[in-house]
């Protein structure tokens, strides 16, 4: 799975968890924050959590999601995951 794959499916994962229409996590980029600039709650962190581990078959076993702070962290994560 490429970086550009990683990103679009991620941007379905924040949409859910975000509960949007899609229109908001379009404008985000890689060094958006989790927190301040998508505006996660501590239940959106949650359900994301959740949702990557299924989205992308894999399990966040080496580190809490709490270490992520930027979009740019989550794909990194997930790129280096899906690819082992």
């Amino acid at each position: 799975m490429d970086r550009r794959e990683i990103i679009e499916k991620l941007k379905d994962v924040f949409n859910m968890a975000l509960n949007t229409d899609g229109e908001d996590v379009q404008k985000y980029t890689e060094d958006s924050n989790l927190v301040t600039d998508l505006g996660l709650s501590s239940v959106g962190v949650l359900y994301a959590v959740i949702a990557i581990e299924e989205f992308f078959n894999i399990r966040f076993d080496d580190v809490e999601f709490g270490d992520f702070v930027i979009v740019k962290d989550v794909i990194d994560y997930i790129e280096k995951k899906v690819n082992e």
